[in-house]
Formats: C-alpha cells, structure tokens, sequence
C-alpha cells in the first residue's frame, strides 16, 4: 500500500517532538532502576550492539525510553539524529521499519554521515525484526538500536541470531522500593544492604533498627500487594479503580488484543477461563491432567500451549521441580502470576485479601520471587521449587541457583512465630544437600532472626546441622531485594 509521505512525516513529527525544539514535558522526573542501564548503554559509543527491553504491557517501557531520549538532548545529542516510533501505531505499522527510516533520512538529510540514536517500540508488530536487526548491527555501525516488546518473540526470535549483537533488560513491574518512591512515601533512611547474606555481619543493634524500619514498611507493602507494580494503576488513590485498571488495561488487552494479534488465538473464553484458573492458584504446582478435567475437559495439548502464551506475553512466571534429567522434564510446573496484584484484582477482592492468610501467602510469595527473579536475572539463574519423595510432602518455595551456588528460600507469612517444624522442608533440603544457608521470608517485624537449625533425620533431631536460615520479613527482603 503506498502510503503518502506527509501522513507519515506528521506522524512521525507528532511522536519526536524534539525534532522542532520542543521540550518532553509530560514526563515524570522520577526514573525507575533500569533508566541507569539504558544510560550505560546510550553512553556507550564504541559499541553498537543494540538493546532490548522485555516486560509486560503498561510496564513503563515507553516512558524510560523518552527519559532516555530527553538525558540524551541535555547531554548535548543532535536532536535530528534521535528518531522513535512505535509499531503499536497503524501507520507506522503499515509503513514498516525501512520506509518509516527513509522518510527520516529523507527529512533530515546528512543523518546516516553520523551517530544516530533508534528507539522503537512494541517491535513484535514488525514481521521479520529479527533479520532486519542482525543486519543493522552487523552494517549500520553508526546507529544505536534499542527496540520494546511485550511478548516473547521479541525474546526466542532472537536467542540464535542475537548472540554477540544485543543485550537485554528484562523489566518487570514495580519493585516494592520503585512503588515508594513512585507514591511519595516518605520514609525515615533505611541502611542498605547489597546481599541478604550482609545480616549474618550485623549485631543486635542493628537488628532491632531493621524490626523497627519493618514496622512502617509492613503497612506500605500490604498497600502494594493490593495496588500491585504497573506505575499507572499503582498512582491512582481509589483502590477499585486501580484493580479495575488492572483488570481492563493489562490483563484484558494481553487475553484479548495480543493472544489474537500475534498468535492468532480465536478461542478467548477458554484462555479466559485458564487465567482464571490461574489466578485462583497463583503460586501453585500444575496438574494438568487435572486442570483439564476441572475446566470441563479443556485439552491438555491447548492448555499446555495457552500457558506458554501466557509465559510469552510476561503475564506469568513458569518454574520446573529442582534436580536434572527426565524426571525434572516431565515434572508438574510451578507458576506466579507476574505481579502479586493480578488475582486480587481479577477475583474483585480488594481489600479482602488481606483478611484471607491463604491469599495473602501466594501473594506474598508472587511479589517475592518477582525481586528475587528481577534481582539475579543478569547472572542468569535457574529458578526451581523442590519438594520431598515420601507419604508427606514437604516443600521449598523457591531455589535460586546461580552457577555452582544454591540458594533456597521458603515463605512463610504467618502471624505466630516461625519454629523449626515450621521450616521442616527447608531444614531437610539443606541437610540432604550440605547448604550452608538458607532464607525463611516471614510476616512479623519481630520475625528478623539467625538461626541454626536441627536436624530432620530419625534419631538425630536434637543435632545442629552445619547451616544457618536467617529469617526476614517480607517487606524488608523485597525492599533490600529492590
């Protein structure tokens, strides 16, 4: 379809604004933590590998590029060498990424002579981005690439031929921290801690400075769990509003927009019906088998295939049993909804969740693996759950491994206080396993403890072993983990 070139040129005039001097004025001063990666990577002129950016819809992925965009015109970049556009927009859509650059090039002549600075948006709309990228990075070596998708074509279209060519940031939605700052909770300073593992070096003083801090965060972070981490719901004051924008903006768009726009999915109600689903046992392990009887004989093969769309568009996170070969391939999945706020929202909850301990827990235990997964994921972990062979299972959370490092954790956000029973399936992981540590994530200010623990095996529960679990409240972890 020819498409007139001056629709094109206003659209593109309407998107970069700075091409005719006019400040970006309606955005936030604030930046979340991965502004200062994008600057790394703007700043970073010898290299011309290009960035990808990869999280859910309504995540910020635009706004950190137009803060991107406004650092780099304050630091002095030739604004007419800064071009973005988002494939979201029909025309743009249409038009393609080649035609779109030669208007560019064509309206400011003398561009590709320098550095150019390429900003695109939801690149998955683009057919064919993959090859089109590789050949950029490879040839056009004055320009800096960075593109945002919401869904995983942006990421396993390009895990062969990006090797060498792209980095990636995977943004998540709001850090328990970002979500103070972006509210303007005013907080007395709190000591940082760069590692969990630092409380092992701290003395009683400052264990009972760290119960106090935990006091005033605890009502905040049940604000967050009910709010949840996408920046425009997460601002808005009326808590239905929010949930409604939750429901409407992000969950409804992805199920109903993006599962037919780029996967051709036509059956909405069963994908409804398995988020839903989901949302009920968030936090769960999968049977499938059983889903399927559950869900009026929903067949495994498209439940199988609709959860992996839901993987693909960031609305969840899938984790597999701890442990190598078969056993651990053909093993029931463990899956948290990508924000803690999503099944509250979707089940109409509000505020009841936070009279519901079983809700509570699972999200909790969503908004904690989320810090930690956003925490490690430049180290490239792999993420499990574990749970014990016998007539009663006993369960770890989450095990975090990063190379020959394993980490476990398990939440327990209890109001009574945490004893060793309590504890069992960590206690057994850890001493079948010779770990020198492990995390209990606990609900209680008061619950901030070091503790060496006894052991699990018949005739020897009143000895130590040789690990120590450090216990933590939530609210303290996620903000530390932030």
């Amino acid at each position: 379809m020819n498409i007139p070139k001056n629709e094109l040129i206003s659209v593109l005039q309407e998107f970069n604004p700075w091409w005719s001097g006019q400040p970006l004025t309606d955005l936030p001063a604030w930046e979340r933590t991965a502004a200062s990666q994008i600057k790394s990577w703007c700043d970073n002129l010898s290299s011309n590998r290009s960035l990808l950016l990869s999280g859910p819809r309504q995540v910020g992925k635009t706004t950190l590029f137009r803060q991107a965009i406004r650092t780099l015109i304050a630091n002095g970049a030739t604004a007419t060498q800064i071009i973005y556009i988002t494939f979201d927009h029909p025309l743009l859509k249409l038009a393609g990424i080649q035609k779109t650059l030669e208007t560019w090039e064509e309206l400011f002549p003398g561009t590709s002579d320098k550095p150019q600075f390429l900003f695109l948006d939801e690149v998955q709309f683009v057919p064919d981005w993959q090859v089109w990228l590789k050949h950029q990075v490879d040839f056009q070596k004055q320009r800096k690439i960075a593109i945002t998708g919401s869904a995983t074509p942006l990421r396993s279209g390009s895990t062969e031929s990006g090797v060498g060519r792209w980095e990636t940031i995977k943004l998540p939605t709001l850090s328990f921290k970002e979500f103070l700052k972006l509210r303007k909770i005013d907080l007395p300073p709190i000591q940082e801690l760069t590692s969990l593992r630092q409380l092992l070096d701290c003395d009683a003083g400052q264990f009972a400075q760290f119960t106090a801090v935990a006091r005033k965060l605890m009502p905040y972070f049940h604000d967050y769990l009910l709010r949840g981490g996408f920046p425009e719901p997460a601002l808005e004051n009326d808590l239905k509003r929010c949930q409604r924008l939750l429901r409407e903006d992000i969950v409804d768009k992805v199920l109903k927009r993006d599962m037919t726009a780029l996967y051709g999915v036509r059956r909405v109600i069963e994908i409804e019906k398995i988020f839903l689903y989901l949302c009920y046992h968030d936090g769960g392990i999968l049977d499938i088998s059983a889903i399927s009887k559950e869900l009026d004989g929903v067949k495994r093969k498209l439940l199988t295939d609709h959860l992996d769309l839901f993987e693909a568009t960031h609305l969840i996170y899938s984790l597999k049993p701890f442990g190598y070969g078969k056993e651990v391939l053909r093993g029931k999945s463990k899956v948290y909804l990508a924000d803690a706020a999503i099944p509250g929202s979707i089940l109409l909850m509000g505020q009841k969740l936070l009279e519901r301990p079983d809700r509570l827990g699972n999200a909790v235990e969503a908004a904690f693996f989320k810090h930690v997964f956003t925490r490690f994921y430049q180290d490239q972990p792999t993420f499990s759950y574990w749970q014990s062979k016998g007539r009663k299972n006993y369960e770890v959370d989450l095990i975090a491994e990063i190379g020959e490092r394993i980490v476990p954790f398990e939440v327990k956000y209890q109001d009574k206080p945490i004893n060793d029973s309590d504890l069992k399936g960590l206690r057994m992981f850890m001493e079948e396993r010779g770990l020198d540590l492990g995390y209990a994530i606990t609900r209680n200010p008061e619950s901030l403890f070091i503790r060496q623990p006894h052991s699990t095996r018949q005739g020897h529960l009143r000895e130590l072993i040789k690990g120590q679990i450090i216990g933590i409240p939530a609210c303290l972890a996620c903000y530390w983990l932030s």
